[in-house]
């Protein structure tokens, strides 16, 4: 054997073992550039899965809140109404006059006398406008007099010299009693609940 085809030999082998050293190397990369897309794929799988969450919490979010504005809203306007309601209410008590106007008040400061031991010396207070009317209703009363005048929409109050005791039958009191008994049937009506 001649040195040259030593070489030769060698040579071959060389190129032999890096044939199958790129082989290996090839296959390797093929390899790993399939995990990598795997990996990548997976991971894109679970940021658009994570994106996908997100968007339904915000389309939540924001459907709560917009249901929220509405409740508040409708619940706003209802409360208008009411109040709505409530000064028509008041200023048709306002504007009774006559004998409508005449049996409640002596109704009211009947119900307030009542509340007194007999022969207390009472003293009555009520509209400015109700004045004479009031006066008029006390010469039933034997131990009643006008005392002054209160700012309401009409009725009584009633105090004794003696005691403490106040008995407020105003038609304001009246009114505030009567709708917070009847505001849920009051609501239900209005708003067909």
């Amino acid at each position: 054997m001649s040195l040259d085809t030593v070489v030769e030999d060698i040579r071959d082998e060389a190129r032999a073992r890096a044939e199958e050293i790129r082989s290996e190397g090839d296959e390797r990369a093929e390899e790993i550039l399939a995990e990598a897309e795997a990996d990548a794929e997976a991971i894109r799988g679970e940021r658009e899965a994570e994106v996908e969450r997100e968007i339904d919490q915000e389309r939540e979010q924001r459907l709560s809140s917009a249901k929220l504005e509405a409740k508040q809203a409708r619940l706003g306007a209802r409360r208008d109404v009411l109040e709505d309601v409530y000064d028509d209410v008041e200023q048709a008590i306002a504007d009774l006059e006559g004998d409508r106007r005449e049996a409640l008040t002596q109704e009211l400061l009947s119900a307030a006398a009542a509340e007194f031991d007999d022969g207390a010396q009472l003293r009555v207070y009520g509209r400015a406008e109700d004045q004479s009317l009031i006066e008029d209703i006390l010469t039933d009363y034997d131990d009643a007099t006008f005392a002054g005048t209160r700012e309401c929409l009409g009725g009584v109050v009633v105090e004794s010299e003696a005691s403490r005791v106040r008995v407020n039958n105003t038609f304001d009191s009246v009114l505030e009693d009567v709708w917070e008994e009847n505001l849920r049937e009051i609501s239900a009506r209005l708003f067909e609940e």
